[in-house]
C-alpha cells in the first residue's frame, strides 16, 4: 500500500471517529446530569444522581414516541414521574433540550412563585430540590425530528410549593 493510500486510510478513520464522537456528544447520562446539576448550583439546591428505573422509564416512553413516529407531538407520558419533553431537528441533542428548560429561569419569578410570562414549568422541574432520580432518553423519528425526554424522581412541580 502507497504512502497516499495510508494517509488517505487514516485520514478516512479520523473523520469516521470524529462523526461518531459528535453523535454522542451532548446525549451521555453526564451531559444530562452536567447540565441539570449546573442550573441546580446557581439556586442552591443539591446535585441529582442518574437512576437506571427513571431512565428505563423514559427509554420505553421514547421508544413508543419514536414507534409511532410522532417525536414532534409533545405528548406527557401521564407516569409516576416528573417530566420534561422536547423535539427538535437537524443535531438537536438532549443539551440542547435541557438548555430550553433551564432558558425558561427568566420567566420564573421566586417571590411570587410563578411563571411571569410565558412558562417556566420546565425549568421549576430541573430546579425542583426534592427530585434527585433522573433518567433521560434521546430517539430520532422517521419524521426527521429528535425527541427528547427526561423524567423525574420524586415528580416536582407541586401545587403551592417553591422549587428551591
Amino acid at each position: 500500500m502507497g504512502l497516499f493510500k495510508v494517509s488517505s486510510l487514516a485520514l478516512v478513520l479520523l473523520i469516521t471517529l470524529a462523526s461518531i464522537h459528535s453523535i454522542f456528544a451532548q446525549n451521555s447520562q453526564q451531559d444530562y446530569l452536567n447540565a441539570h446539576n449546573d442550573a441546580r448550583k446557581q439556586v442552591g439546591v443539591g446535585p441529582m444522581h442518574w437512576d437506571e428505573n427513571v431512565a428505563a422509564y423514559a427509554l420505553d416512553y421514547a421508544n413508543k414516541i419514536q414507534m409511532a413516529n410522532t417525536c414532534n407531538n409533545l405528548v406527557d407520558s401521564e407516569g409516576p414521574y416528573g417530566e420534561n419533553l422536547a423535539a427538535g431537528t437537524g443535531t438537536f441533542t438532549g443539551l440542547e433540550a435541557v438548555n430550553l428548560w433551564v432558558r425558561e429561569k427568566g420567566n420564573y419569578d421566586y417571590q411570587s412563585n410563578r411563571c411571569m410570562r410565558g412558562v417556566c414549568e420546565q425549568y421549576t422541574q430541573v430546579v425542583w430540590r426534592r427530585s434527585v432520580g433522573l433518567g433521560c432518553a434521546r430517539v430520532f423519528c422517521k419524521n426527521g425530528w429528535w425527541f427528547v425526554i427526561c423524567n423525574y424522581s420524586p415528580p416536582g412541580n407541586v401545587a403551592g410549593q417553591r422549587p428551591y
